[in-house]
């Protein structure tokens, strides 16, 4: 997460007691409790819980009221251009799930949103590196160009090498991957999702290691595929469900008659 209200993001020793926290219950899928630990009464720290709230829309496909309004109060607390642009980047993302799990179909606003986000975002700032992942995704699975989506993430790649941002690069290492599977390129694709699962794992980002690991097993051969998978489905269960979409990628291939 780019927006952090206090000192550090809550995954390294001596970051603040609050983030800390706050990462905790995000990185076990309880959005909603990490929100509720902050007040919206600064820019910052509203934006994170704006941030909090749309991650779980994308990842349970739920709470969108709630995160529409988080948003909004992020956005009006905004006053500097890296507010605005991280308030704008934001917006994109809530939208672009919103079209992505066919809720509402919101792919111009998401497209407006981040275009404004990288009006307002300077060059080599800190969250450039988020924003050019998010317009990876949008370029991936909006607008089906590959090719603008491995650019955009190679940017948000490097930005988050350059910034130090191990959880951004789990997510840039995990969609490279995920193209270079796509090209039928598997030894690039194996080592891109076994670095995202390193790093998720070491981060204890618990919600997002299933994704990894069912990734990882896409590339893989058996017996190694079929391990790899029935540990992402536990997790899986273990977090109730979530992430929602994982689900169709768990589901064991229909048996042949």
């Amino acid at each position: 997460m780019a927006h952090t209200a206090m000192s550090g993001n809550g995954t390294t020793p001596g970051d603040d007691p609050l983030q800390t926290a706050v990462w905790r219950l995000r990185s076990r899928a309880c959005w909603a409790d990490a929100a509720a630990l902050l007040q919206p009464v600064t820019a910052p720290a509203a934006l994170q819980r704006a941030a909090l709230l749309v991650e779980r829309c994308l990842y349970t496909e739920q709470g969108w009221p709630e995160a529409e309004d988080a948003l909004r109060t992020a956005e009006a607390l905004a006053h500097t251009d890296d507010e605005r642009g991280a308030a704008a980047c934001e917006r994109g993302q809530l939208a672009y799930a919103s079209t992505l799990h066919g809720v509402r179909d919101r792919a111009d606003e998401a497209r407006a949103a981040l275009g404004r986000a990288a009006a307002l975002i300077a060059p080599g700032a800190r969250g450039r590196a988020l924003l050019d992942f998010r317009r990876g995704l949008l370029a991936e699975n909006l607008s089906q160009a590959p090719q603008a989506a491995r650019a955009a993430y190679r940017r948000a790649h490097a930005g988050a090498t350059a910034h130090s941002d191990p959880l951004l690069l789990s997510f840039t290492w995990r969609h490279l991957a995920g193209l270079a599977l796509r090209e039928g390129e598997l030894a690039e694709a194996r080592h891109g999702f076994a670095e995202s699962l390193r790093i998720r794992e070491e981060l204890g980002y618990l919600v997002g290691t299933a994704p990894a690991l069912a990734s990882l097993a896409d590339a893989e051969v058996e017996p190694e595929a079929s391990r790899l998978r029935e540990e992402a489905r536990r997790l899986y269960q273990l977090l109730g469900g979530v992430p929602t979409w994982l689900a169709r990628q768990l589901t064991p291939p229909a048996a042949t008659a």
